[in-house]
């Protein structure tokens, strides 16, 4: 009968090498099923969604979406781990922690946005001043409109007059072109200047939203109480006259 011989070098060093391998692999599987923050000794307990208490030496995978306690030898509680989200309660975390992020930056928008209100405007007078200055330029627009809309009336007196001697023919085709282009550039006009009216308008409403919030900051209201500043939409635009109307005059913003 033949003897067995003892293994090889080489074949002892292939089977450490194996079992080395086959440890490291389990150790791997365990440290992935067990959350990376839990402790690596004491005694874990929890109680499953059935009722049932558990005591173990090591994480509790059936406990995994359930509250797990670490207790030292002596029972005394050493730390809590608490339950693994689920997909769904883990979104709904983040959503949370999402909103309660933007909630806070627009607290230390409002805050910053009062405090350079007060530091622009300290006192009415001043935003007043402000007002007038941002209107300034609409109102200089809207003069220019009225006086180009007082030119092209001038222009059209002398073409409707002689456009009355043409009753019941047809108009030559230059005249009829110089009235089109008259029409033209009125209509041009009346646009801009119901343009420029709700432009204004918008101006007196933004000024008077910061004046009422200054005037809660100049009373003693801290800053970022009062929320985010209401946003001033555009005026509705009043339907352009008909050709040959006069349009209303601008209203001059309130002072």
């Amino acid at each position: 009968m033949t003897a067995l011989r003892p293994p090889s070098w080489g074949s002892r060093r292939e089977i450490v090498l194996a079992a080395v391998g086959l440890l490291c692999g389990c150790a791997a599987v365990s440290a992935w099923s067990q959350p990376s923050s839990a402790p690596q000794s004491g005694i874990y307990t929890c109680v499953t969604a059935d009722g049932r208490r558990l005591h173990r030496d090591r994480y509790i995978d059936e406990c995994r979406n359930r509250e797990q306690r670490i207790l030292n030898r002596d029972g005394s509680l050493r730390s809590i781990i608490p339950p693994t989200l689920t997909p769904e309660e883990a979104a709904e975390a983040e959503a949370r922690a999402r909103a309660e992020t933007m909630e806070r930056a627009a607290r230390a928008d409002a805050q910053r946005r009062d405090r350079n209100l007060l530091a622009r405007y300290p006192d009415e007078a001043a935003h007043q001043r402000a007002r007038l200055s941002a209107a300034d330029t609409v109102r200089a627009a809207i003069r220019i409109t009225e006086q180009r809309l007082r030119e092209l009336d001038a222009e059209r007196k002398p073409l409707t007059s002689e456009a009355e001697f043409y009753a019941g023919k047809p108009l030559p085709a230059k005249l009829r072109g110089q009235l089109d282009a008259n029409d033209a550039a009125v209509e041009a006009q009346r646009t801009s200047a119901l343009n420029q009216q709700a432009e204004l308008d918008r101006i007196n409403r933004l000024y008077d939203a910061e004046l009422d919030r200054l005037r809660r900051l100049w009373a003693g209201a801290p800053p970022g109480s009062l929320g985010a500043l209401p946003v001033v939409p555009p005026a509705l635009r009043p339907a352009v006259p008909a050709t040959g109307q006069t349009p209303a005059p601008a209203k001059p913003a309130s002072r």
